[in-house]
């Protein structure tokens, strides 16, 4: 071939790249590591197939990374490696630990960045106010929030001579007394017991967990819910477990809610986020009631909340986190905070998605969904009710968790067994102190 027709075929080649390039480009991959199973994992994996299908510039890749311990600490492992992901779903207890990382690049930053202009305030506030920063700054996005309710076995409640759920501790003793008479093997069963038992229980009852306004005021806090009526109520706990009023089914959700589904329980107290797998897997009628309060806590405060949200990580490429402010405006897209609350329970993290359905009358026609709204919301916050946050809160409600198990087996008396998750608790504060000085 000569010099010409050399050029001229190297020429039509670079054009066919030139005009073809972008077509053939490979979309960006964005990493998402989460801790989301069964019906909440499959209204995950349709929020990002519809971004996906949104735009050809990136593809978001959800994986699974086991439960929110196993994923954080796979996320830590990374990003030491300079292998993470780009999103990670951390879990509320681990907020601070992520705050002080230095790994993260917090949201409204990325956001600001992006070009978007976003108004906060039409975010559920209650739930936005876990994760800012003390100047009211937004580290990381709201998206699997929960609270604590009661869900009751009708039928159970029916066979017992019961009308309605209880509606205080002391009503919840007798229900469960008639229950366990009329043949059923436990009146009550309960998830995650640190976070309902004690860190709501606090809270809506209006009791610090911790000093300095339960973490959010400093690193120097105390734990501080060794005090008479916590004590008073587990106790009561611990006495309803000799008698089947009250049974212990594990630390998290699985053997609870199982013991429900199962009809080997009544009356079981986890997070609204069940809603979606007992829609699928109960076969008898069940309700959702708020969570019980002592008689005389004439206006009980709101619950706090659960669940996790959304961590962007450091070390991307800047076109990299284009695609991430773009996934997460997506995610907050009315249409998908609809469909997200509707198919898990969880709540919707914008005043617009929730406005809508009510204007819609979903809640009429789904009234258990609004449950935990309505308690997330009520009264007025205070500091024992904005939250909690504290260093190694993991660690320490690992600890709160194995010294209720020493009650429950009657090993400790529920006054030694708090008194020891405080003392041990407070080693963890001053380490994380210590660390992060």
């Amino acid at each position: 071939m000569n010099r010409w027709k050399l050029g001229v075929s190297m020429a039509a080649v670079a054009l066919v790249l030139m005009v073809c390039g972008p077509a053939l480009a490979q979309p960006i991959s964005l990493q998402w590591w989460h801790s989301m199973k069964g019906a909440n994992a499959e209204a995950l994996n349709e929020i990002v197939a519809g971004f996906n299908a949104s735009q050809s510039d990136y593809v978001v890749e959800a994986t699974y990374k086991g439960n929110y311990d196993e994923a954080v600490n796979a996320a830590i492992a990374a990003f030491r490696a300079k292998r993470q992901p780009h999103i990670l779903q951390c879990f509320e207890v681990g907020t601070l630990t992520m705050m002080l990382s230095n790994a993260i690049y917090p949201v409204h930053q990325l956001m600001a960045d992006a070009g978007y202009d976003i108004d906060w305030d039409k975010y559920l506030q209650p739930v936005l106010g876990y994760y800012v920063s003390d100047e009211g700054k937004l580290l990381s996005m709201p998206f699997n929030s929960s609270t604590p309710v009661m869900y009751y076995n009708k039928d159970m409640l029916t066979k017992a001579g019961l009308s309605g759920p209880p509606k205080t501790w002391d009503e919840v003793g007798e229900y469960t007394a008639k229950l366990v008479a009329s043949g059923v093997e436990a009146g009550l069963v309960t998830g995650w017991q640190s976070w309902t038992m004690i860190e709501n229980y606090g809270a809506i009852h209006d009791l610090p967990f911790a000093t300095k306004a339960n973490g959010y005021e400093g690193l120097d806090c105390e734990l501080a819910f060794n005090n008479p009526q916590v004590i008073h109520h587990i106790t009561r706990l611990q006495s309803w477990t000799g008698d089947g009023r009250f049974a212990y089914s594990g630390q998290k959700f699985q053997g609870p809610q199982a013991a429900f589904v199962g009809q080997h329980a009544a009356l079981y107290i986890d997070s609204v986020s069940r809603i979606g797998a007992l829609k699928k897997t109960c076969q008898f009628k069940w309700d959702i009631a708020p969570m019980p309060v002592e008689a005389d806590m004439k206006e009980p405060l709101n619950s706090i909340i659960g669940g996790a949200s959304l961590w962007v990580m450091k070390g991307h490429a800047e076109q990299d986190y284009k695609g991430v402010a773009a996934f997460m405006a997506f995610l907050a897209e009315t249409e998908n905070q609809e469909m997200w609350h509707q198919k898990t329970g969880y709540f919707p993290i914008t005043v617009e998605a929730y406005e809508n359905l009510k204007k819609a009358g979903y809640y009429e026609q789904n009234p258990l969904n609004e449950v935990g709204i309505k308690q997330l919301m009520r009264g007025k916050t205070t500091k024992n009710s904005r939250g909690i946050r504290v260093g190694y809160f993991i660690q320490i409600r690992n600890i709160i968790n194995e010294e209720l198990e020493h009650i429950w087996a009657g090993n400790k008396t529920a006054q030694q067994g708090i008194a020891d998750a405080v003392s041990r608790g407070n080693e963890q504060l001053r380490a994380f102190e210590k660390a992060n000085k």
